[in-house]
């Protein structure tokens, strides 16, 4: 069934992934633990993990004990900053048609686009990595 909002599986991925590593308490975490924790793919997650390192939120550490590990303290990163990093700068449209007048009198959707965007990048932008690391697992819920 589809969904009204659309989130990539890259960005999924970055997002849990971050996560995952903020809350293992140890110095690094190897990618073959993070994609066994997420179901992915090893070899996909790790190219988000290398964007991860470009863009300085995680660090790598080669070897046999190497892995990643958070180069920030995870309460100075956003979810936004993360699905930036991977979608790139989110574009406020006021029409889902990307026109610029309205075939109708009256938008069909009533504006609801923007609202959708508008929450969802507040939401990004008020959430915190260390938000979900204090999560008990009792509480733990499946991501969809």
């Amino acid at each position: 069934m589809a969904g009204i909002v659309h989130i990539s599986e890259m960005v999924s991925l970055a997002l849990h992934s971050m996560i995952y590593i903020a809350k293992q308490e140890k110095e690094v975490v190897n990618s073959k633990e993070i994609a066994e924790a997420t179901g992915c793919s090893e070899a996909h997650l790790v190219k988000v993990l290398q964007r991860l390192v470009r863009a300085e939120f995680l660090y790598s550490q080669r070897g046999p004990k190497g892995g990643f590990g958070l180069l920030k303290p995870a309460h100075e990163i956003t979810l936004l900053e993360i699905f930036q990093e991977i979608e790139g700068p989110l574009e406020m449209s006021e029409c889902p048609m990307n026109h610029r007048k309205c075939l109708f009198k009256d938008c069909i959707f009533g504006g609801m686009p923007q609202q959708l965007n508008q929450f969802a990048i507040e939401y990004l932008r008020s959430k915190k990595v260390s938000d979900f690391i204090r999560e008990e697992a009792s509480s733990r819920r499946v991501c969809n």
